[in-house]
């Protein structure tokens, strides 16, 4: 039996998993208040992404996703911050432009590490521009590190298998 897809039922597909990735987005900042844990520091803007960029695999539809989740977020839940965008969409377009460049010439995993610490790298200069040196870093360094590499290790994990 040939099962074909047509492109109404990816359309369908896509703006499904895209509605889930944005409720999820808009609802990490309650769940942090309403649990007392603070969620966002799991940088749950790039593991969304990353999740979007597994289940879609259209990267048209990765740049979109990196600048409306934290555009859906600020305007329904305040979180980021306005002031926060200017930097948190550029971080998110640099790994969605890179994952899908890096993978073309190294493994899946190596891809999303490089993305997305450059992703930071931008994310950082941009505040180090923006706003006074004191509030540069927000979250702990290594629990950054440590969420990159999980989401890498995941994603590679993911990738292989398909």
């Amino acid at each position: 039996m040939n099962i074909t897809t047509s492109k109404s039922d990816t359309l369908f597909r896509v703006i499904a998993v895209d509605l889930i990735i944005l409720t999820t987005i808009c609802l990490v900042p309650a769940l942090s208040h309403l649990l007392a844990v603070p969620f966002y520091k799991l940088n749950p803007m790039l593991l969304c992404l990353l999740a979007a960029m597994v289940l879609v695999r259209d990267r048209r539809n990765a740049l979109l996703m990196a600048v409306l989740m934290p555009v859906a977020s600020t305007l329904t839940t305040g979180f980021p911050t306005a002031a926060n965008l200017a930097c948190m969409i550029p971080e998110l377009l640099v790994v969605a432009t890179l994952v899908p460049l890096c993978m073309k010439k190294m493994p899946a995993m190596v891809s999303v590490v490089i993305a997305a610490m450059s992703g930071k790298v931008v994310f950082y200069t941009l505040r180090a521009v923006l706003f006074a040196p004191a509030t540069l870093v927000g979250t702990n360094i290594l629990l950054q590190i440590g969420v990159v590499v999980a989401a890498a290790m995941a994603f590679g994990l993911v990738m292989r298998r398909r």
